[in-house]
Order: structure tokens, then C-alpha cells, then sequence
């Protein structure tokens, strides 16, 4: 199906012509610079966001300061959806950990339009059912899988949103999303350095050999892309090439 509007977020390119002239003359610009906390655990969520670019991840919390991702969004998605449908209480925190931009609109407004359109309100909830079995299919992942798939995983699929073969990543930031010892990515990253599937360094991830990542990503890289399609039509390109 073509996109309805030149929007770079899939949810709002994806909306029916009506449903799109009821929120786009509320939609703000906002840019996303790394680090941004969009909301955290317990907050009321006051904006709905629809990222142009860039990453956000959901994280949750642990009691030692720690925070693992369960979940991570770009131009597929909306951050902060569901508290327009059923409440705006934040069950984990948005942070941007690859500056980007996007659209923005106040929950209230949102909630309103949900309540004036059922295919507005279907549409958020098959992107809030995304976000459900992403942040599942983690766990699942984080519990089971070995730290090497989980981090070509991570890989392929910040790739694909940032559509670059260039992540701006560092060791550090990696072992924390993992919820792994910074060690553990040090030695991964440099066993796919001398197996030439990617080149590290400054703080940069430059991807040599897409394919072959690919095919260490474990199960889970083409499973959340499968949900992806099946919920909310998006799956990213694969034989992009930047």
C-alpha cells in the first residue's frame, strides 16, 4: 500500500487522508539530541512523539542505576501512543540514543481525536500492539540468546532505522542497552572486526559486511521484523545498500 502523506514516520505516512488532517495541524517539530529523556517510569506522558529518524529506546530501570532496553524505535513507530488510548502514566522511560528528529502533538489533543475516529484509534493500537511484542520478543532474546546474536541484532536493527552504515555508538553504551559487561562487547565487537563484518572505532560502528551480519543476528532480528509487517506494515528495507 503507497504512503497517504510524505511524512517520514511510517504511523503518520500511513494514515488515512482524514485521520491525518485532524492531527497534522497540531503536529510540532521537535528535534531529538542524544540523551533526551522523553519520559520516565511513572511519569505522565505529556507528548506523543513520531520520530523522522534517529533511535529511541524504551528502558526499564533496575535498583542498581542500571538500565537494559526492552525495546528500540525510530521512523517505524510512536513513543508514548498508548498513553492516548487507555492513560498517560509511563510504565517505562524514552530516552534518544541516536539523535534524530520527529513530529510531536500534546497527549490531550491526541486522546481527543482517538476518541472522534475509530480508524485513528486502531491505527495507534496496532503500534502499541508493535511495542508489546518488540519489547516480549527482548525478553525473550536477553534471556536466551548469546551475547554475540544479541549484538548483531542490535546492530542490524539500528542499521535499519538510521538507514547508514555508520552507527554512532560506543562500547559502553552497547554493554548498557545489553544489560552485559563492558568487557563481554569488547571482545565481540572485535571478534566481528577480524572476521571483517564491521570496522569500530572513535566511537563510530562502520558495518563492512551487511549480509554476514545479518546471518549472525540470532532468531529474534527477523522475528521482530516480522511482527513489524504483520502489525504495522513496516519492514525495512534489506537490500539497502547506503
Amino acid at each position: 500500500m503507497p504512503a497517504r502523506s510524505n511524512s517520514p514516520n511510517h504511523f503518520l505516512a500511513f494514515l488515512p487522508p482524514g485521520d491525518f488532517a485532524l492531527i497534522e495541524p497540531h503536529l510540532r517539530p521537535i528535534e531529538l539530541p542524544q540523551g533526551l529523556v522523553l519520559y520516565v517510569a511513572h511519569d505522565t506522558v505529556e507528548r506523543v512523539y513520531f520520530p523522522h529518524d534517529g533511535v529511541i529506546s524504551l528502558v526499564v530501570g533496575l535498583a542498581d542505576g542500571r538500565f537494559v532496553e526492552a525495546g528500540m524505535f525510530g521512523r517505524n513507530g510512536v513513543v508514548g501512543g498508548g498513553a492516548a488510548l487507555d492513560g498517560r502514566t509511563a510504565i517505562n522511560q524514552a530516552v534518544a540514543q541516536v539523535a534524530g528528529s520527529g513530529s510531536t502533538i500534546e497527549t490531550g489533543l491526541l486522546s481527543r481525536f482517538v476518541r472522534e475516529s475509530d480508524t485513528l484509534r486502531m491505527a495507534l493500537m496496532g503500534h502499541e500492539q508493535i511495542i508489546y511484542a518488540h519489547t516480549q520478543q527482548i525478553a525473550a532474546c536477553n534471556a536466551t540468546h548469546h551475547v554475540d546474536e544479541r549484538l548483531c541484532r542490535w546492530l542490524m536493527q539500528t542499521r535499519d532505522l538510521l538507514v547508514s552504515d555508520t552507527l554512532p555508538l560506543t562500547q559502553e553504551f552497547l554493554s548498557q542497552m545489553l544489560g552485559v559487561q563492558r568487557s563481554s562487547v569488547t571482545i565481540v565487537a572485535r571478534k566481528l572486526q577480524e572476521s571483517g563484518l564491521i570496522d569500530y572505532r572513535r566511537g563510530r560502528i562502520h558495518i563492512l559486511d551487511v549480509e554476514s551480519l545479518r546471518d549472525s543476528c540470532c532468531e529474534c532480528y527477523q522475528a521482530i521484523n516480522d511482527h513489524f509487517e504483520r502489525l504495522v506494515g513496516w519492514r525495512p528495507n534489506v537490500n539497502n545498500h547506503p
